[in-house]
């Protein structure tokens, strides 16, 4: 068997809580182990740092005593093999479950567990009132993974594999072999394996579930109930593979051979990137940075359409400046040096709805496209710790200047990352030298009102707002933050507090004509506000008399009832 990491339980009372707070025992140290009890004294070290957790599967030898040295079980007598256990199951005395709970591979351990208060099956035949010891060596342990943590699909994993983690769009090769109880085969991957997407799902609908909870490279065997399996149904006789009766539970053998890490860039489906080769490191290129990429383009049927990059030299291109189409542009943005990847785009973030003459074909419109794309090195600018008080402010005026020239032709999301680019450089919350604070300061409320200008345009009111009110924060008296404050909240129906922004900026400027424009027009919003809350009060109190009327008529027929009722009372016998 070979051993497999775990980590200990983080319950309060569970084994390895008190091990782990507390300095590493040395051979013939001895601590308590939480509050049950129970005693440890570490008589050889372990490997590693990994520890089992239930519902682990532990391989052990040990020895179990009384205090006057009695034999009450050993796995050792006549040469005897390690048991079997199955932490979390009961098989064994409570504590000595928790105390293996605590041991590394490899690690030779005494127990000392407090006196039985009652016969426990774990230790037949022990009388209670006595104190229990157990020499044990953890020998190995395979992890289990409890899917739904209903043993509705168990995974016990018998080999590791990398680090790379299944995630639900990726497309995986899997070799794997399906047997009833029995042992009879049931279905069998190619030997080559198979390759799908993790959720398009595969054979069975136990099969996805499992894989995302493997790694490249790990082996497993899984028990599946009948619900997680074929069901009801079954299955009929497949190829050369015989049917699977209703309700079968069944045991699969799977191997993750390998993976390709597949992301939603946009968020929406619609240009997804699937690595081919992984890349160096963890930097990606940042908006304005230089990448240079060799790649090729083609259609759903394979025709190609463009090809740069192949020639001796690599073709170059700004992130985010829209020299290249829009899904290729946010995938190279994710990629890594070295990166190899296929990116697949739809039409609304490639050439759109129509059509579109490229290097080696006209591309028709609707067109849904793939490229091939290696990341081969980007220019990286200076990050911002890197920068002195002087570069930084030179950084934030480029950026802020480009704003504006890309919302002077409409590109307001564009200039408004560009602005926001530009604030990152001299956040307020950044110290600079007097000499460059008040340039820094004035930079900075410009980009925070060009920021806001954008957010308007792009009906974001409530970030409009945060920016106008950040500036108030500095320079109340500032016009251009209050009047565009205060069209975010006519945008937002906030009247009263758009009201007092437009007073204080006429106040302030009183013959600013775009403010008195909004002012007027702000008065015409009040008007038919008043007149829809009149006309709602009206029908409310219209209502509330209706109603009223009915409760009325409805006490007079009940009293003229109950008079009636009482008349013919009083007439009847005694």
């Amino acid at each position: 068997m070979a051993g497999a990491g775990g980590s200990s339980s983080s319950d309060g009372d569970e084994a390895g809580e008190e091990i782990e707070s507390a300095p590493p025992l040395r051979v013939g140290e001895e601590r308590a182990i939480g509050s049950s009890g129970i005693r440890k004294r570490l008589l050889r070290a372990g490997e590693g740092w990994a520890t089992p957790v239930p519902p682990d599967e532990v391989s052990v030898h040990y020895v179990g005593s009384l205090p006057d040295g009695t034999l009450f079980a050993s796995t050792r007598d006549g040469g005897g093999e390690p048991r079997t256990i199955n932490l979390g199951s009961g098989e064994v005395v409570a504590g000595l479950e928790t105390g293996i709970c605590t041991m590394k591979k490899g690690e030779k351990a005494l127990f000392i567990l407090p006196p039985l208060s009652c016969e426990d099956p774990g230790v037949p035949g022990v009388p209670t009132g006595s104190e229990l010891h157990f020499e044990v060596e953890l020998l190995s342990w395979l992890t289990v993974v409890d899917v739904y943590k209903n043993g509705g699909i168990v995974k016990k994993v018998l080999s590791t594999g990398g680090n790379r983690q299944t995630g639900d769009l990726d497309e995986v090769t899997v070799k794997y072999k399906i047997k009833l109880l029995d042992e009879s085969i049931v279905d069998e991957s190619p030997e080559e394996g198979s390759t799908f997407f993790v959720n398009e799902g595969h054979v069975c609908a136990a099969l996805p579930k499992v894989l995302k909870t493997m790694k490249e490279g790990e082996r497993a065997v899984v028990m599946v109930q009948s619900q997680y399996a074929f069901g009801e149904q079954g299955r009929a006789a497949k190829n050369q593979f015989s049917a699977i009766p209703p309700n079968s539970a069944v045991n699969i053998d799977v191997e993750l051979v390998s993976l390709k890490p597949v992301v939603d860039v946009t968020g929406d489906l619609k240009v997804m990137k699937k690595t081919l080769k992984c890349g160096d490191g963890i930097r990606t290129p940042h908006d304005g940075e230089t990448v240079h990429i060799r790649y090729t383009g083609r259609l759903e049927d394979g025709t190609v359409f463009e090809k740069f990059g192949f020639d001796g030299e690599p073709f170059d291109f700004i992130i985010d400046e829209e020299q290249v189409t829009v899904g290729l542009d946010c995938a190279v943005a994710t990629m890594v040096k070295g990166e190899l990847a296929e990116v697949t785009v739809k039409f609304e973030y490639g050439f759109g709805n129509t059509e579109e003459q490229r290097q080696l074909i006209m591309v028709p419109p609707f067109s849904t496209l793939i490229y091939e794309v290696e990341l081969i090195d980007f220019t990286k600018e200076k990050e911002s710790w890197e920068m002195s008080a002087h570069e930084k402010l030179e950084a934030a005026e480029k950026s802020k200047v480009a704003g504006n020239d890309l919302f002077k032709i409409g590109k307001f999301q564009r200039a408004a990352k560009k602005y926001s680019k530009a604030l990152s450089y001299i956040n307020e919350e950044e110290h600079f030298e007097d000499e460059v604070e008040e340039s820094t300061k004035t930079l900075r409320v410009s980009c925070w009102l060009n920021h806001a200008v954008c957010c308007l345009k792009l009906k974001d009111f409530s970030q409009a707002i945060s920016l106008c009110s950040k500036v108030l924060e500095i320079e109340s008296c500032n016009v251009k933050a209050l009047y565009r404050r205060a069209q975010a909240y006519v945008e937002s129906y906030d009247l009263e507090l758009a009201k007092t922004d437009v007073l204080k900026a006429l106040e302030l400027d009183p013959d600013n004509r775009e403010v008195k424009l909004l002012q007027a027009n702000l008065k015409k919003l009040q008007v038919e506000s008043n007149k829809r809350d009149a006309k709602l009060y009206a029908n409310m109190f219209d209502r509330t008399a209706k109603e009223s009327d009915v409760v009325s008529k409805k006490r007079k027929v009940q009293n003229t009832s109950h008079n009636e009722a009482a008349k013919h009372a009083g007439c009847g016998p005694n």
